[in-house]
Order: structure tokens, then sequence, then C-alpha cells
């Protein structure tokens, strides 16, 4: 049973410090403690304890739990390296709750992977809008001139891209033969629990290594090699899966045992979609695995001129008001322009009204989309349907450069999740810790977006109370 702390914010000047002292409270931690929505973290991590024991040791405090993770994803650090910063950092102690210094770190850093199971990415969705609700309060501006329908606001950026998996490339032969050597681990694990009739494999571990080597090592290798390659380890790996699954049959799944049983399925379709590809070369191969230990990571085709093939999730992002949403993220490739009717709702039902205009690339001008746009009185960047007028030339050259400067918003946002937050690279290795990782990546770029916000409202203040005293003096003078 979670048991619910006092929801009283500790102030700053009551942490008690390794050598006495205050803590600054301008510092980025404690401003940033105080932004973050502490009660509804609580009341969503108090949802996963179900049972209503009381003894035993009381459970991890929603605050130090929600806190390390998000200092580990702010900082882009692994666990081990974050709870060493959590022990050594007086400002980040404070940040996770604690009211005093200890040098020792508050837990282990193997239950972090623990506590990011109890967040999930529809969490943090409501996490992002609960904090968008008390940073941003509703505006009553009139609506600008800019083609929207009577009564709409603001206006809605769009883009998606994609989070790559920690994965190695993928290729034919590099899977088979990570398939052929777990199904050989898989066997030795299990032999002695059989009659030991036999060989363990129906073929020569070391000469279908060597095979792979004579691949791996080249450079170039010629096609007719490569499958031929291909063709070799792909026999070894039915042969195996054919012997587990006879194995598993006389031992039973207790004595075989639910990890090996999961990863023999999962190497089981590997094998059977690899057959496929191998017989018919052209056909395309649908819901493609592309690693043995993250079965749930898809080819995502972006044809960047970096990388044309990404292997992870795709995630399409609006911004509104300088804050970043996740509208729609998924393991599985998906066209953007779907999005688009969704995330104009989810803008309707956050402030009341339609916005103003979408700003979005031509992947989202489908005619679907377009007429949704124009029966709501919304302008959906891009020129109209049709050859323009020569009156309009102009016009549209214009507001197409005014778009796309807005549009930059969306790439920044997108570039500095990948470079500063660790979003080009997802270390999490199941499908929920994988997607609440993105998920953390772009609330922490919101947050810093509300300290920016915050401090530009300093200045400002100070500003006019500088230009108030400087012609109140100029006036007496």
């Amino acid at each position: 049973m979670y048991r619910k702390r006092n929801r009283d914010q500790m102030t700053v000047e009551d942490f008690v410090g390794p050598i006495g002292g205050k803590l600054n409270a301008e510092n980025r931690w404690v401003k940033m403690a105080e932004v973050m929505p502490w009660d509804l973290v609580e009341e969503i991590y108090a949802e996963k304890f179900k049972s209503d024991n009381i003894e035993g040791r009381p459970p991890i405090t929603s605050r130090m739990a929600f806190g390390a993770l998000y200092i580990k994803e702010h900082e882009n650090f692994p666990q081990d390296r974050t709870m060493q910063h959590i022990s050594e950092n007086v400002y980040m102690q404070h940040f996770i709750g604690l009211t005093e210094f200890s040098p020792n770190p508050p837990f282990d850093s193997s239950m972090l992977s623990r506590m990011a199971a109890r967040f999930s990415k529809e969490d943090m969705d409501r996490i992002n809008e609960e904090l968008y609700r008390r940073t941003h309060p509703p505006k009553d501006e009139p609506p600008s001139d800019d083609g929207g329908g009577d009564g709409n606001k603001g206006r809605l950026i769009l883009d998606a891209t994609a989070a790559p998996a920690d994965i190695r490339y993928p290729t034919d032969v590099s899977l088979l033969n990570e398939c052929r050597e777990g199904t050989e681990k898989i066997i030795d694990d299990v032999w002695d629990k059989t009659d030991r009739n036999g060989h363990k494999t129906a073929y020569n571990r070391k000469k279908a290594r060597k095979g792979y080597l004579k691949i791996a090592k080249q450079r170039k290798p010629r096609r007719k090699q490569v499958r031929q390659a291909v063709r070799e380890q792909l026999e070894c790996v039915e042969k195996n899966v054919e012997a587990l699954e006879g194995i598993l049959a006389m031992i039973g799944l207790e004595a075989f045992g639910l990890p090996n049983w999961a990863r023999l399925l999962t190497i089981s379709e590997i094998a059977a979609q690899q057959r496929s590809h191998y017989d018919n070369p052209s056909e395309p191969i649908p819901n493609r695995i592309v690693s043995v230990r993250q079965p749930h990571v898809r080819p995502i085709v972006r044809g960047k001129a970096g990388s044309e093939v990404e292997f992870g999730q795709k995630i399409s992002l609006s911004i509104v008001d300088g804050y970043t949403f996740i509208e729609e993220q998924s393991w599985n490739n998906f066209a953007e322009g779907i999005t688009l009717i969704a995330s104009v709702e989810k803008y309707r039902e956050r402030h009341g009204v339609y916005p103003e205009a979408v700003l979005a690339d031509k992947t989202y001008r489908n005619r679907e989309n377009l007429d949704y746009c124009k029966m709501r009185g919304i302008r959906l960047s891009g020129p109209r349907l049709g050859r323009p007028k020569s009156s309009e030339i102009e016009a549209n050259r214009n507001q197409a450069y005014r778009d796309s400067c807005e549009r930059n918003m969306v790439e920044g946002r997108i570039g500095i999740g990948k470079q500063r937050y660790g979003l080009d690279r997802i270390y999490a290795r199941l499908t929920n810790t994988g997607e609440l990782e993105a998920a953390m990546n772009v609330l922490c770029m919101n947050v810093a977006h509300v300290l920016r916000n915050l401090l530009r409202l300093l200045f400002q203040r100070l500003i006019w109370a500088y230009s108030g005293w400087f012609y109140a003096r100029c006036a007496d003078n």
C-alpha cells in the first residue's frame, strides 16, 4: 500500500545542507521543483499500488521516484551515474524531496527500472497537460488577421520524428547469426534436463561461426555470397528451433523456463520472416523484427540524408505557445498526415477554440485535411490547390516564408531533444520504458521552456521597474 505524504511543499530555506547555510532559491533545480506538479505525480504513482496491506517496508515516495527518473533523463545519465550525482548534489536531493543532505544514494540504481515501470506514456501526457495548464493561463486575445475563421486563436505547429532504439544496424546475416547463437544458448541451458542423446546441434558450431565471419569481415561482399551465408545461417536456426520445440514438448514449460520460451517464440518468428524473404525477395515483410532482444522495434523509413531508415519509435509532435506535446507515439511506422485532425481536436479541447492556422509540411496537405481545415476556418500552411493567380504569387511567397520561420521552432525542439536530452538514442529495452524515456525527454524540454519564460518575465519586470524609476527621476529634474 502506498502511503501519501504531506503535500505541503517544503521550502528551500528548510533544507539542511551538509555544512550549514541555505540553498540558493534561484538554482535551476529549486525552480524546477517549484513548477513540477508533484500532487498529480503522487496521484498517478499511488494508483499503481493496489494492495491494502500496510505491513512491511513502505515504498519509495512518488517525488523521490519520479524526481530520480527526471534527473536521469534531464542530464542524460545512465542509472548508476544518476545515483552518484544525486548523492553528491544538494540541489538534486532537494528536488527529489529530501529534507537534509545525505552523502549516500537514497536507493540502489537498479530500482530506477522498476520505478519507470510504474509510469506510462499516458501518465506523462497527463503531467504535460497539467504543467501547461498551470503555467499557461487562458488568453482573451482577439484573433489576428491571419486567414483563420472567426473566433479562432493561436497557431498549431506539427511535425514528426523518429527516436531510434539502441540496437545494432540489422542485416539479415547478422540477425540470423544472433538467432543461431541464441538458440545454441537455450539448448545449452536445457540440455541437462533431457536424456542427452546425440549431439546438441545438427551442425558444426565452429563451421557455422566461421561462415558468418567470412561475410562479416568483408567490406562489400558480393550478393551471391551474402545469399549463401543467409541460407546457411537460416538452416542452422530452423534446425535448432525444431530441436527446441521437441525438447519443450518433452520436459514441459516449467523446466524449459519462461525466458527461454519467450526468446524461442521471437526467434521462430524471425526465422519464418527470413524464410519468406529468402524465397520471395521482392515481397515485403509485415511487422518485420530487426532485433532479438527488442522484438518490438520496427524499421521507420524516413528518407533523411543521414539515415534513410531508422529503427525505433515514431513520434508526432505539436508546438503550442512554445510548449511541446506528443500527439502520436508508436513503434510502427505511420503517416504523419493522419494525426492532423486529432491534433486540432486536442487543441480545441485544451483552449476551447480552433487554431487560426496549422503550420506543417506538405505531408499533412492531403484532401481530407484540407477539407477539414476549410470547414472550420483554419488556414493550413501552403498554397491552395490549383494554379495560383498572378496576384497571389507574391502574397503566397511571403506567407510561405513567414510560416517556414515559425515552423523552425518544431525543428529546433526536435534537435534539442536529440542533441541535449538523448532522444536520438533510446537505451531502454522494454516497450513501456522506451516510450516513457521518450516522453520524459519531451517533459524536460517543456520544463526548460517554462523556466525560460519565468526568467524572461523577471527581466521584463526589472526593465519596467528601472524605466519607471528613470522617468520619475527625469521628471523631478
